[in-house]
């Protein structure tokens, strides 16, 4: 029997054992636990949407005094054609001094004005919210002809891209510090199969098995255990968004808009499920070898 074939038994044999009560059991809590920073990952995925970045990271763009129909033409033309531009909306300047004087009611005061003080203007929607990236795009959009000034409202963005990256961090710690107690749990089943094999491993020891020979089915369990409690994390924020949508959408739709909570990408899923499998293959190496440097102790 060749190498594979020796490997493609063994793999068999884990998969058959992992339905037992104990390995069911144990992959729900690796699931659970690990469906805590899964979760806050998402939550932090979905936040861009739900606070509505794409819609507050803007650009302003003031046209100079001078700036007529045909500039202003050619400008959007320009800005259409600028890597990291989302979309820009020209505003006119009578639309502007209407939207001021509506949303101020100054109404009595610019009735006496004489003449519009107000320039034309583009708003311009990045298609990036970090703050360097929006810097960067605001000085290039400021050398564009007919430009008098482009505004940048970078504080906010500067607090959100930090909150970003301090839950990011959060999310880390925590997945770091389950992961630990996670191999302390996989462990503990991968020393019970190893108490109730005893005897098989011993015989198998005496007749000349290998420590890798020992060692395979327990690796394939304990892999197995992880895939499998990656799975149920998955299914178990993929329901909790579920859930949660509902709610979400009423509380968009007081704002007049349209939120939905969407699951991370497919490689989000493949980094969960195989670092669920990783901590399982981890936490089994490390009681097999346990158990082979000192046999007598788990008797």
């Amino acid at each position: 029997m060749n190498l594979v074939s020796i490997h493609w038994h063994t793999f068999l044999q884990a998969l058959g054992r992992l339905f037992r009560p104990t390995n069911l059991l144990t992959a729900l809590v690796i699931g659970v636990t690990l469906s805590l920073p899964a979760g806050l990952y998402a939550v932090i995925d979905n936040l861009r949407q739900f606070a509505g970045v794409e819609s507050e990271s803007q650009i302003t763009l003031f046209l100079q005094g001078s700036a007529s129909q045909a500039d202003a033409a050619e400008l959007a033309q320009r800005l259409r054609q600028t890597k990291g531009v989302e979309k820009a909306e020209f505003v006119p300047k009578d639309a502007a001094l209407k939207e001021l004087v509506k949303s101020a009611g100054i109404e009595d005061l610019a009735a006496t004005l004489e003449r519009n003080p107000l320039p034309d203007a583009f708003i311009v929607h990045p298609r990036s919210d970090d703050p360097a990236e929006l810097e960067a795009l605001r000085a290039e959009l400021q050398q564009l002809p007919k430009v008098d000034a482009a505004q940048l409202d970078s504080a906010w963005a500067k607090r959100f891209y930090a909150l970003l990256q301090v839950g990011r961090h959060g999310v880390l710690i925590l997945a770091a510090l389950l992961a630990v107690a996670l191999l302390a749990i996989v462990g503990n089943t991968i020393r019970l199969q190893i108490l109730t094999l005893r005897d098989e491993i011993e015989v198998s020891t005496l007749i000349g098995a290998t420590d890798a020979f020992i060692r395979r089915p327990f690796l394939y369990a304990g892999a197995l255990q992880g895939l499998l409690g990656g799975l149920v994390a998955w299914l178990v924020v993929a329901a909790s968004l579920l859930l949660l949508n509902s709610a979400v959408a009423d509380l968009a739709s007081q704002y007049g808009t349209e939120v939905r909570l969407h699951l991370p990408g497919p490689a989000d899923a493949l980094a969960l499920l195989g670092g669920a499998a990783l901590l399982g293959w981890i936490g089994a190496y490390i009681a097999v070898g346990r158990h082979l440097r000192h046999p007598g102790r788990l008797g």
